[in-house]
Order: C-alpha cells, then sequence, then structure tokens
C-alpha cells in the first residue's frame, strides 16, 4: 500500500530498547510505503540520527536516557521542522499534553494496533496529525479547562482572517472530528474539508489539526465545548 503523499516515507526509530526497536522496524517494513532508515537508542542520538539522515517522521519513545522524548521532540521540531510521532507504554495524561506542547505530530500507546501506527506516520507525513483515539476528547478537555486560558476578547489578525465557512470547520476540528464528520455535519464533500484545513492550518501558520486546536484554546477563541467565540 503506498501512502496518501507518495513516494517512500523515511523513518528514524528512537527508543532505548532494542527489542523495541527491531519489533517495531519488523512490523514497519512489511509496509511497502515505509523504510527505516536508522535507529537511536537516546534522545540526544535521536537528534544527531535525524540531522544526520533526515528522515521524513521520527517515531520517538517518552522516556530515554540522556534526553526524554519529549524534549528531543520540542528541539527536533523547534530546529528543524521534523515531524514527529511519540509512542509510550504509559497511558498518563502529562505525557500527551506535554508532547502535544513540543509539537509532535502523533501520539500512540506502544500497545496500539500496528495498522493505527501505520496510519500515524502517513498522517505526520502528509502534514496531518493523529491521537490515540481514545485520548482525543481527554486532550480536549483538558485545554477547554486550562485556568490560565486568556479571556474572550480581541481576536488575533490569522483568526479574523478565517472565513465564516473555516470558522465552522474549525469549530468541529476543536470537537474532535475527522474530516468524515466533519462533511457530514456541514453537508459538503471531504474533499472541500480538506481545501477548508488546509486553508486554516495556512492561515493559523501552523503545522497541523492538533496545534490549530491548541492555538485555538490558547488565544480563548474557544470555550468548553467546542463553541468558537
Amino acid at each position: 500500500m503506498t501512502g496518501e503523499t507518495g513516494g517512500v516515507i523515511r523513518l528514524l526509530l528512537a527508543d532505548d530498547e532494542a527489542m523495541v526497536r527491531r519489533g517495531l522496524r519488523l512490523v514497519l517494513e512489511t509496509e511497502d510505503d515505509l523504510q527505516v532508515v536508522g535507529e537511536a537508542a537516546d534522545g540526544i542520538e535521536a537528534i544527531e540520527e535525524a540531522n544526520r539522515l533526515h528522515p521524513d517522521v521520527v517515531l520517538m519513545d517518552v522516556r530515554m536516557p540522556r534526553l526524554d522524548g519529549v524534549e528531543a521532540c520540542r528541539r527536533l521540531v523547534e530546529e528543524s521542522q521534523t515531524k514527529v510521532v511519540v509512542l509510550t507504554t504509559f497511558d498518563l495524561d502529562e505525557h500527551l499534553f506535554a508532547a502535544v506542547r513540543a509539537g509532535a505530530s502523533g501520539f500512540l500507546l506502544k500497545a496500539s494496533p500496528p495498522e493505527e501506527l501505520v496510519a500515524a506516520i502517513r498522517a505526520a507525513h502528509a502534514g496531518n496529525a493523529l491521537v490515540e483515539p481514545k485520548m482525543t476528547k481527554r486532550l480536549l478537555d483538558e485545554f477547554a479547562r486550562r485556568p490560565d486560558a486568556p479571556p474572550a476578547g480581541h481576536i488575533p489578525d490569522r483568526f479574523a482572517e478565517l472565513t465564516e465557512r473555516e470558522v465552522d470547520v474549525l469549530r468541529e476540528m476543536v470537537r474532535g472530528a475527522s474530516n468524515a464528520e466533519i462533511a457530514e455535519r456541514l453537508y459538503i464533500s471531504e474533499t472541500t474539508v480538506k481545501t477548508h484545513v488546509n486553508h486554516i492550518l495556512s492561515k493559523l501558520g501552523v503545522r497541523d489539526r492538533i496545534q490549530a486546536v491548541v492555538l485555538a484554546y490558547d488565544h480563548g477563541l474557544v470555550e468548553p465545548g467546542g463553541a468558537v467565540r
């Protein structure tokens, strides 16, 4: 099967356990469009190998020696816009929120089915984001109840540039709706939804849907429940 963006997606595996890296490699290299080009055993090595190999996507463990996966993710995203999918054994909200803040393009448990891991890699490569499904609502709820969210007021210029329909799509994105669900709710095609999403990301200057939602909450443009002010 070939990824949506075409071509082979080059991967770097970062995990301090050699057996985990081996298992990931065996699973991922059964896909025609995925190629593991390197491995790293800690966060420092992950950054060094990413800078040397320039992979399309890095699969990053959270807990690693010398430098943890979240900090390694933050540095790679800030310094080279590398796309990172964070993996963890532990179903802890603190890891999820930290990874999203660090700019991760995906967050999955290591126990997730192989098809979800592959989907997360392809989504990240395509400029989208995928979070462990059962964690998505928890992520959105966390940002909705944050006490430090700014009050409603001045709307930043980049939000003011959104069209009425783009605001509708953003509202559904905040609620965690998929493209198919947005299309159904707004009575438009999935292709049109993708176009609106791309315009939203471009106007807001963010990499993916998750970052757009975080930005909306950070600027007090979203109320609990997903209502855009």
